[in-house]
C-alpha cells in the first residue's frame, strides 16, 4: 500500500506552492491582461480579487489538504462516497493540464536551444509555425513536429525523474533550487529591461489607467479569472501539498507567502515585458499596439523578433528567458501532476514510484499526439475548454462541498492554531455564499462565450474530453481498492 509522504519542512512546501503557483501565465499572460483591461486602474479588481477569493480559498485548501492528509479522491470520499466521482473528474481535467502544459513547454525547449544561434532567422512567425507549434489547417495533423516532439519526450523523462521519489526528495529539493534561481534570471531582465532606451515607452502604455473600465464588469471578470488560473485555484495541488505538512505548520501564513510571491514575480513580470517592448517601438519607429500580444505569439514570436535587433546583448537575455520559462514550468507541471499521482496511487494500492512511471508513459503518449502540425491549436482549444469549462465549475463545487457538506467552520482550529493570522465569520461568509456565486457567474459567461464562437472541430474536441473524462471517473470510481 501507498504510504503518504510528508515534506521535511515548511520551506520545501512554500517553495513547491510558488512553483505550481508561478508558471507559464505568470510570464506572458499578466502583462496583457493588465494592460486589456484598463491599465493601472486593472490595479483596484486585481487587488479585491486577491483579497476575496485569492487568499480565502487557498486557504480553505491548506485546511482541507492539512486536516485529513489524503489523496483528493479519498477526501472526497470521506466525506461522501458518492462525491467520489467528482475527484476524479478534477483530477483527471488537471491531468490533462499537465498533457499539453508540457507542449508548451516543449515549445519553450525548442526556443531555449535556438536562442543560442537565432536560427528562427528574421520571419520568427513563420518559425513558429513551420517547426515549433503548426497552425490551424487541419491537413498538418499527418505530421509530427519532430523539435517538438524530442522536447516533450525529454521533458516527460524529466518529469518522471522528480515526481517518482519521495515529495521532498525530489519535487520539494527541485522546487528550493529552480525558484530562487526563476527569481535570480527574471530579476536580471527586469532590471536590464528597465534600463533599454525606451522602456518608460512601454510602462506607461502598460500602466496608461482608464478608470471608466471599473464600471465593465469584464474587467472584474477578468481579474478574477486571472488570480484563479494563476494561483492555480482549486485544481486540488494546494489540497495535495498540504497534506504532506509537519504538524507544526503555520498554514495561513504560508498562503500568505505564496500569494505576496505570486504577485510580486507577475506585477514585476509584466514591467519588465513591456520594457522590452517599448524598446523594439523606440529603436524601430513601430507603434507599441502592433507588438502587443498574448501568450505564445508573444513569447515565441515577438520576443524572437525583439532579440534579432537588440545586438550582442540581445545573445545573452533570450537564453535567460527562455531558461526561466522553463523553470517556471516544469515546477508548474510537477505540482500539476501530483493530485493524479496521489489518488492514483491511494486508490490502487501502488508505491509512489509505480504511479509515476504509469502516468508518465500515459501523459507522454498524450502529449506527442499533441506535437502534429497542428499543435498550438489544438493546445489553444483544450487549455480554453479544460480551463472554462472543466476547472472552474469544479472549483465552484469544491467550495460547496466543503462549506455546506462538510462544514466550513470545522477548519477553524487547525487553520488558527499556530498561524500568526486567525481567520473567522468573514471568511466563512466568503466560502460559503459569495465565492459560489462569482464562480458560477464567470462559468456562466465563459461557457457563453466559448460555445458561441467555437467551430465544428473544436466542438468535436470538447466532447470527445468530456465524454473521456467521465467514463474515466466512472471506472476509476467503481474500481475497487487494491494492495500491492
Amino acid at each position: 500500500m501507498s504510504e503518504q509522504p510528508q515534506w521535511n519542512s515548511s520551506i520545501s512546501f512554500i517553495f513547491a506552492m510558488i512553483g505550481a503557483a508561478v508558471g507559464l501565465g505568470n510570464i506572458w499572460r499578466f502583462s496583457y491582461v493588465l494592460y486589456s483591461n484598463g491599465g493601472g486602474s486593472f490595479f483596484i479588481p486585481y487587488l479585491i480579487a486577491i483579497a476575496i477569493m485569492g487568499i480565502p480559498f487557498l486557504i480553505l485548501e491548506y485546511g482541507v489538504g492539512f486536516s485529513f492528509k489524503d489523496s483528493f479522491s479519498k477526501i472526497l470520499k470521506k466525506i461522501k462516497p458518492k462525491f467520489e466521482i467528482i475527484a476524479w473528474i478534477l483530477v483527471l481535467f488537471v491531468f490533462i493540464v499537465v498533457i499539453y502544459y508540457l507542449v508548451i513547454l516543449g515549445w519553450d525547449l525548442v526556443y531555449l536551444f535556438s536562442s543560442f544561434t537565432f536560427n528562427w532567422g528574421t520571419d520568427t512567425a513563420s518559425y513558429f509555425i513551420n517547426t515549433v507549434g503548426g497552425s490551424s489547417d487541419l491537413t498538418n495533423i499527418s505530421f509530427l513536429l519532430i523539435p517538438t516532439t524530442i522536447a516533450v519526450l525529454l521533458l516527460w523523462i524529466s518529469v518522471w525523474f522528480i515526481s517518482y521519489r519521495d515529495v521532498d526528495e525530489g519535487i520539494g529539493r527541485v522546487s528550493k533550487v529552480l525558484i530562487p534561481l526563476l527569481f535570480i534570471i527574471m530579476g536580471f531582465i527586469i532590471v536590464y529591461s528597465l534600463t533599454l532606451p525606451g522602456s518608460m515607452i512601454g510602462v506607461n502604455t502598460l500602466l496608461n489607467p482608464d478608470w471608466n473600465s471599473l464600471f465593465n464588469v469584464n474587467i472584474w471578470l477578468a481579474a478574477f479569472s486571472q488570480i484563479i488560473f494563476s494561483l492555480s485555484m482549486g485544481q486540488a495541488i494546494a489540497v495535495t501539498y498540504a497534506g504532506y505538512l509537519p504538524d507544526n505548520s503555520k498554514l495561513i501564513d504560508n498562503v500568505l507567502i505564496v500569494v505576496f510571491s505570486n504577485s510580486i514575480f507577475e506585477i514585476c513580470t509584466a514591467f519588465g515585458v513591456f520594457s522590452i517592448l517599448g524598446y523594439m517601438s523606440y529603436m524601430n519607429g513601430i507603434p507599441m499596439v502592433e507588438l502587443i500580444a498574448e501568450g505564445t505569439s508573444l513569447i515565441f514570436v515577438v520576443f524572437p523578433m525583439v532579440f534579432n535587433v537588440m545586438g550582442p546583448i540581445g545573445r545573452i537575455i533570450a537564453p535567460m528567458l527562455f531558461l526561466a520559462i522553463l523553470f517556471a514550468g516544469i515546477t508548474s507541471a510537477l505540482g500539476f501532476l501530483e493530485p493524479m499521482l496521489s489518488s492514483t496511487a491511494e486508490k490502487l494500492g501502488w508505491s509512489r514510484k509505480k504511479a509515476a512511471t504509469v502516468l508518465s508513459i500515459i501523459g507522454c503518449a498524450f502529449s506527442i499526439l499533441l506535437t502534429t502540425g497542428i499543435s498550438s491549436y489544438m493546445v489553444g482549444i483544450i487549455d480554453s475548454f479544460v480551463n472554462e469549462f472543466g476547472i472552474l465549475l469544479l472549483i465552484g463545487v469544491q467550495c460547496i462541498i466543503f462549506a455546506w457538506f462538510y462544514g466550513v467552520e470545522n477548519f477553524l482550529p487547525v487553520l488558527n492554531e499556530r498561524s500568526s493570522f486567525i481567520v473567522g465569520k468573514k471568511w466563512m461568509f466568503v466560502i460559503k455564499y459569495l465565492l459560489p456565486c462569482v464562480l458560477i457567474i464567470m462559468w456562466v459567461i465563459g461557457i457563453v462565450q466559448l460555445f458561441t464562437s467555437a467551430q465544428t472541430f473544436e466542438i468535436v474536441v470538447d466532447l470527445i474530453i468530456i465524454i473521456s473524462v467521465l467514463v474515466s471517473s466512472v471506472f476509476l470510481t467503481k474500481l475497487k481498492p487494491s494492495e500491492e
